[in-house]
């Protein structure tokens, strides 16, 4: 079997990869949907692909994973890794987690980020009310991520936040404000933590995604005076979301001066960027992405390595699209004892679900996922249905 075409189109926000081959069979990749400038990235691998047998996943990733970086620029290698993975696991009539080692789990448990309406402003009522909603949506999680501090609007909306530079419609995700913060803004942060944990109770628990942007004092402080109320985690205070290094040093020593868990990972590439982190026990837990990390098989790798060193895992994935679960559903059914739960992810348009070919009804039960049994990655797109959503100059994408 051979590669015969690289194609990407952007479809509502996503970038779709397909790889076809010379057998008939393709296979489908999905990046976030806060990516849809990295077309004409995934497409300037297209010559490197041409020839070779999609089968052979690592073979072919060497010649293309020294080409990525950081988040965002791991997306293009990532999406491509799991439309390999999709035709191998098609070329063998298999799912995609047989050929990673097969499963560990029947289910697969996930966390919410993603499912979430526009809160109704910045005050603890606020975002007591929030998750108040998510509790009665009917996936039941077990857990509710939320954005405090630097990863929300308060660092805007609450006079005297922080003593560092605003950026004022900066026009990017994941513009990065950093500051020292103020007496106000640390008071105004532990009485929305309070206010969520009066609704939650010990029913559903709580993780909080903080910055990055965090000066390191802040951050020790923070995680002490939260230690009381057992949240998940801290999520991105130092580093994170589009910082372009990890500094395992400061993230020890804000680890080392907590009980409560502190994690980060999502916009890391490659396993050789957590190897300090993991080595050097600077967090408890990370969460790579596996549409920025390099790919499902990377991901594996790094929780085989932090499963050695007693990391937590709780892989990132809010905005990978329904694609994209399938991505997130394979490989988590292989990964060790170390794996809390994926974020589950939400589409850039709620159209993606009459897209979608292979998802049941209700994906969510009381928290966990089936796995998909289908072979590849389990889930197809719906081309007849998906072309009204094509621009001109993708009209040969599913040919």
């Amino acid at each position: 079997m051979k590669i015969t075409d690289l194609r990407c189109a952007v479809i509502g926000k996503h970038p779709i990869v397909r790889i076809v081959t010379d057998e008939g069979l393709y296979g489908l990749g999905e990046v976030e949907y806060t990516k849809p400038y990295l077309k004409p990235w995934v497409l300037h691998f297209r010559e490197a692909l041409i020839g070779e047998d999609p089968t052979d996943v690592e073979r072919v990733m060497l010649k293309i994973r020294q080409r990525g970086s950081f988040k965002p620029y791991g997306a293009a290698v990532s999406a491509i890794e799991h439309a390999l993975w999709d035709i191998a696991g098609k070329a063998s009539g298999v799912p995609a987690y047989k050929l990673l080692g097969g499963k560990v789990r029947d289910k697969v448990r996930v966390y919410n980020g993603s499912i979430r309406r526009k809160r109704t402003g910045d005050r603890p009522e606020d975002y007591a009310a929030d998750v108040k909603w998510m509790m009665e949506q009917p996936q039941n999680f077990f857990m509710i991520k939320q954005g405090i501090s630097f990863h929300s609007n308060m660092k805007d909306t609450i006079d005297g936040f922080h003593y560092g530079v605003t950026q004022n419609k900066a026009g990017y995700h994941g513009a990065m404000d950093q500051g020292v913060i103020s007496e106000r803004g640390f008071n105004h942060m532990l009485d929305c933590v309070i206010a969520m944990k009066e609704v939650l109770g010990d029913k559903v628990s709580l993780a909080l995604d903080c910055g990055p942007g965090w000066m390191l004092p802040d951050a020790i402080r923070f995680a002490r005076a939260v230690e009381k109320y057992n949240l998940m985690w801290l999520e991105d205070m130092l580093t994170g979301d589009y910082v372009p290094w990890v500094n395992p040093q400061a993230y020890r020593e804000l680890t080392t001066s907590t009980s409560t868990p502190i994690h980060t990972g999502e916009q890391i590439y490659l396993r050789h960027n957590f190897k300090e982190l993991i080595e050097t026990q600077a967090v408890r837990i990370i969460g790579p992405d596996p549409a920025d990390v390099g790919g499902i098989a990377e991901l594996k790798w790094v929780a085989e390595h932090a499963h050695m060193h007693s990391i937590l895992m709780a892989p990132h994935g809010t905005a990978n699209g329904l694609l994209g679960l399938g991505a997130l559903i394979n490989v988590c059914a292989t990964l060790p004892a170390n794996y809390i739960a994926f974020e589950y992810p939400s589409a850039s348009d709620p159209w993606w679900e009459d897209l979608v070919i292979g998802l049941p009804s209700q994906v969510v039960k009381d928290s966990m996922v089936d796995l998909l049994e289908a072979p590849g990655l389990g889930l197809d797109i719906d081309a007849e249905a998906a072309r009204k959503y094509l621009r001109e100059e993708d009209a040969g994408f599913f040919d």
